[in-house]
């Protein structure tokens, strides 16, 4: 009984908060607005508080700009968890526009929604990316393009960093910054979460969304490590597959240094 009181004293919590800031992010994304990629922080600072999801950060967000974050994908917690600690936009698979609640949040703090089966829209997409990224955004890419079950870095595709290169030529110094982000889920109840627990914070495709839903919102204690790694800079000269696979080799590392600490 008290599980479900909480559930819905979080859900009409941030209700409250979401039609409260709303007005003021539709203003700013009318008229694009600097507050427009404050006001999500805020939001996903207080989702993260309500639903007991305690963030531990190591390392330090790159302060020089263009930059693209790239890091590992095992729940779509992994949005409140990043969004939380810094003034982000996303890249999204394109069947998320249409998803209830998420896909309105997503619309709301102007995610670059990707369709990769269509080649012929790729170039206008990546261009997108590019002119956001040189327009000073923080652009946060999930090269591995799905979610994982949260032990591992599933394989991604260089090609996926094309809009890092692309924004080279619109960057003032000719760079564009690419770090490694690790998200890993590693306690519950106080508790080292190892792979048994995982699922609770992982959500893999093929879990359903709701009892996983429910299963978070009963978890009330989920701790997540965020590490911040070394920079990889892509410039003119550049070769895009090894930058690309030295970001993912960086990343892998990362996660796994953290998880098996944690384990440890």
């Amino acid at each position: 009984m008290i599980n479900w009181l909480r559930i819905g004293l979080i859900v009409i919590i941030l209700s409250v908060v979401t039609l409260v800031l709303l007005p003021f992010q539709l203003l700013a994304l009318r008229f694009d607005w600097r507050l427009r990629r404050r006001l999500p922080r805020w939001w996903h600072r207080i989702a993260c508080y309500m639903l007991g999801i305690r963030i531990r950060t190591h390392g330090r967000i790159e302060a020089r700009r263009p930059l693209m974050l790239a890091a590992n994908h095992a729940s779509w917690k992994d949005i409140l968890v990043l969004g939380a600690v810094a003034d982000v936009a996303f890249i999204a698979k394109a069947e998320v526009a249409g998803w209830p609640v998420f896909g309105l949040l997503a619309k709301w703090q102007k995610s670059v929604f990707v369709v990769r089966e269509q080649k012929r829209r790729t170039g206008d997409q990546v261009n997108e990316i590019a002119d956001r990224l040189a327009g000073g955004e923080i652009i946060v890419l999930f090269p591995e393009g799905t979610t994982s079950d949260g032990n591992r870095l599933l394989d991604v595709k260089s090609s996926l960093f094309g809009a890092a290169a692309a924004a080279v030529a619109s960057a003032p110094d000719g760079v564009v910054y690419v770090q490694p982000v690790s998200i890993a889920y590693t306690g519950i109840y106080g508790m080292p979460m190892g792979r048994y627990h995982r699922p609770i914070a992982a959500w893999p495709g093929d879990v359903e969304l709701v009892p996983h839903l429910l299963g978070v919102l009963k978890a009330q204690a989920i701790d997540v490590d965020v590490d911040f790694g070394e920079v990889v800079e892509f410039r003119a000269e550049t070769n895009r597959k090894v930058a690309g696979a030295t970001v993912v080799s960086r990343l892998r590392a990362q996660l796994q240094r953290r998880l098996y600490r944690r384990a440890g």
